[in-house]
């Protein structure tokens, strides 16, 4: 029988996670929400708190059979031990299935390189169906609140905030070829008009490259989409729209996009186009408004957005 799988995340941030959850799956809802009283220890794997905590364990509903359960303290040496800053104030929370029933792992990885570390923490034998998608969401989350996903409560996936460079814009406005291609000029000058086509329903798409000599290229593809993420479904249509401002990051060598531990010349390239890329969706989003989503399926806030801007590289222009 395998340990819950565990996600630690900042505690200030744990009010957010039936939010996170519903950006990827239906039907959220709390079986049992936390409640202020003592609560006796809980064990779940590396996890066995140092104190005993502050509220009573909430059970929040993640798909058909999984739930989240928590908020369980987290100690200094469990954050140092997953990778974490152990002056922080960290909150720990449970993925298993709500049922008790074992999961089904049978396939092994082909491969035990992944961007996430997956296969590497899975390599006897992969997540499958919803336990996979919990496990992926459970990462997604890591990475955007800069916790850590404690695979079968051993196995530490600490993913780095950093990867997450593409952005992708909702809007009900559609700028010209041109516009656009303009607008790109003012942050990457090689920028050309790709590829146009004509979508099913008669609309224009379109796309426009920036090539650099040193890191990579900046590809905005645009379309209109006839279904939009999950996470805006929360939203009145009239804040976003059907078009779609797809704005992603192309690397000298796109293999590294998918490993867990890509080559320094990636991360400082990484660096200035997650920079540039935030800084056209900032510009896109001005013009045009919209709802900006990230690459993990979560509403990209005007904050999360300034921090990308503002990171090491943010003066930093490509190289042409």
């Amino acid at each position: 029988m395998t340990e819950p799988h565990v996600l630690v995340v900042p505690a200030a941030r744990a009010d957010a996670l039936p939010e996170l959850a519903a950006a990827w799956f239906a039907d959220v809802a709390w079986l049992r929400e936390p409640a202020a009283a003592p609560a006796p220890r809980a064990r779940v794997g590396l996890f066995r708190p140092t104190a005993e905590p502050e509220t009573v364990p909430g059970m929040l509903r993640l798909g058909e059979r999984h739930a989240l359960t928590g908020p369980l303290p987290v100690g200094a040496e469990q954050a140092t031990a997953v990778g974490l800053a152990p002056g922080g104030a960290w909150s720990a929370w449970s993925i298993a299935p709500a049922d008790g029933q074992p999961e089904v792992r049978q396939r092994r990885p082909a491969s035990y390189d992944d961007r996430d570390g997956i296969s590497r923490a899975f390599a006897a034998g992969l997540p499958e169906a919803e336990e996979l998608r919990a496990v992926q969401w459970g990462v997604a989350v890591a990475r955007k609140v800069g916790g850590a996903l404690v695979a079968d409560g051993v196995t530490p996936l600490t993913p780095d905030p950093g990867s997450a460079v593409d952005l992708t814009l909702y809007s009900s406005h559609a700028l010209e070829p041109a516009d656009l291609l303009q607008q790109v000029r003012g942050l990457i000058a090689t920028a050309e008009l790709g590829a146009r086509g004509q979508a099913p329903d008669g609309s224009l798409t379109y796309a426009v490259r920036a090539r650099t000599s040193y890191d990579g290229e900046l590809l905005v593809r645009v379309e209109h989409v006839d279904r939009v993420p999950r996470a805006l479904g929360v939203m009145e249509w009239r804040q976003y729209g059907p078009f779609a401002y797809r704005l992603s990051w192309v690397p000298q060598d796109p293999y590294e996009l998918q490993t867990e531990h890509p080559s320094g010349l990636h991360l400082i390239a990484r660096g200035r186009m997650a920079s540039i890329v935030a800084r056209l969706a900032a510009a896109l989003q001005a013009r045009v408004a919209g709802v900006l989503v990230d690459d993990g399926g979560f509403v990209a806030t005007a904050e999360e957005l300034g921090a990308r801007i503002d990171g090491e590289h943010s003066g930093a222009q490509a190289w042409v």
